[in-house]
């Protein structure tokens, strides 16, 4: 089992930058792969992006491809999410979340950072 704990949201103006932080506690973190998803007032939630344990396998949605980058520091059991070029509809709750990495299912959930881009 494995706890999570984000970090690093802000109000930051359109075009700013922040980094997130995802530290895992429980042990087996190289086990897991990780994700960030987000949830923006009167949406549903969505997929951002997410990395295997070594980093070798990464997924972005489109609407954050080349903005941005998923990495993690398996010594310190931590996932950062940078965010760069950050815009107004970047505007959401993130959270992180884990799954075993011969799962399918995210099934351990942080609270949540928000992140808030004015215009």
């Amino acid at each position: 089992q494995v706890a999570l704990v984000e970090s690093g949201g802000g109000l930051v103006q359109a075009g700013d930058s922040l980094r997130l932080s995802c530290a895992a506690s429980g042990g087996g973190f190289r086990r897991y792969v990780i994700g960030w998803f987000r949830q923006a007032p009167g949406k549903e939630r969505e997929f951002v992006t997410s990395i295997n344990w070594s980093g070798g396998s990464i997924e972005y949605a489109d609407s954050v491809k080349g903005r941005f980058t998923i990495s993690r520091d398996n010594a310190k059991n931590t996932v950062y999410l940078q965010m760069n070029s950050l815009k107004p509809e970047d505007t959401a709750i993130y959270v992180c979340a884990a799954r075993e990495a011969w799962g399918r299912v995210f099934g351990y959930w942080g609270q949540g950072t928000q992140v808030t881009v004015s215009s």
